[in-house]
């Protein structure tokens, strides 16, 4: 008859008397010896186990040979309690520091005296007579391949509104850190370059004005005419002023006559369109000659009218 392994592990132990009997079936469960300790210190524990065996030749048979109502419990029973010999424990290696170019990886190194089955105590390096455990070892000693090797990021330009950041790439050497053709590292892990950034908003465009210029009038009432543009905040000029706020451009002025000035009695003062007025056409065509100020300006325009 063939034994299944797990009923029984096949193993010819010393006779022991049976433990239970059937005198009919001719079979009986029995003890097996002691099995080895499972521990050599620090607390194991011995097995006697219990197998069915026939009665006529004492070999092992299957377990429901035997009646399992009356089958006995196992036997446990300490042994080798006395505590360990102190020894090196050593951990779990840690990554490698580095992928490449040659690293360092560590590991926990403790020397430790095991107490019993459930306790265990660390203890001074000097009690552990053997040679200590190397805790460091060399790792990733290949060269690294050639990589990219991006430099800080500019400021954002211009200072306001949409505007960019820029930056310097380099393809570099992973075994001397030289800078190679960009060819040389890999095509699609380069980082970008240009960066959009918007550091705030711009302030709009304003009406500037310029000095007045001199009075058209020597003597008397004329005109005095300044420059008004509508500049961006760098200075270009733009056409995004509101037109109600523009300053005026023009505006009436009035000189000291000079007593020492010769007098021109039959043309006590000289009738003439001021140069800078391009309008006085229209000023005639649209009769504003009856108007003090354009009949001033247009004064040889308006004569007659």
């Amino acid at each position: 008859m063939v034994l299944m392994k797990e009923d029984n592990p096949g193993i010819h132990y010393r006779f022991n008397p049976p433990v239970s009997r059937d005198p009919m079936s001719g079979f009986a469960w029995q003890y097996t010896s002691w099995s080895h300790c499972s521990a050599l210190c620090a607390g194991g524990v011995q097995i006697q186990q219990v197998v069915c065996k026939r009665q006529s030749d004492l070999t092992i048979v299957y377990n429901h040979f035997c009646d399992k109502k009356n089958k006995p419990k196992e036997k446990r029973t300490s042994c080798n309690t006395e505590p360990c010999s102190p020894t090196w424990r050593t951990g779990e290696w840690s990554e490698c520091s580095r992928s490449c170019n040659g690293g360092l990886r560590t590991r926990e190194v403790l020397c430790k005296r095991r107490i019993s089955a459930m306790e265990e105590k660390v203890l001074d390096d000097s009690a552990c007579t053997s040679s200590r455990p190397l805790f460091t070892e060399p790792c990733s000693n290949h060269s690294c391949p050639p990589e990219w090797l991006a430099l800080d990021w500019s400021e954002c330009t211009p200072s306001c509104g949409p505007g960019y950041r820029q930056r310097v790439v380099l393809c570099k050497s992973g075994e001397s850190g030289d800078t190679l053709p960009d060819p040389k590292c890999p095509k699609h892990g380069r980082p970008t370059s240009r960066m959009r950034c918007n550091l705030q908003r711009c302030p709009p465009p304003l009406w500037v004005a310029g000095p007045w210029g001199e009075c058209s009038a020597r003597c008397g009432l004329g005109q005095e005419m300044r420059s008004v543009q509508c500049l961006a905040h760098t200075g270009q000029p733009s056409n995004e002023c509101l037109e109600h706020q523009r300053p005026a451009a023009m505006q009436q002025c009035k000189s000291k006559c000079d007593p020492s000035l010769p007098i021109d009695t039959e043309n006590p003062e000289e009738c003439k369109d001021v140069s800078t007025v391009a309008y006085c056409p229209l000023v005639l065509r649209f009769k504003f000659c009856n108007r003090p100020y354009f009949r001033q300006m247009c004064c040889r325009t308006c004569q007659g009218h």
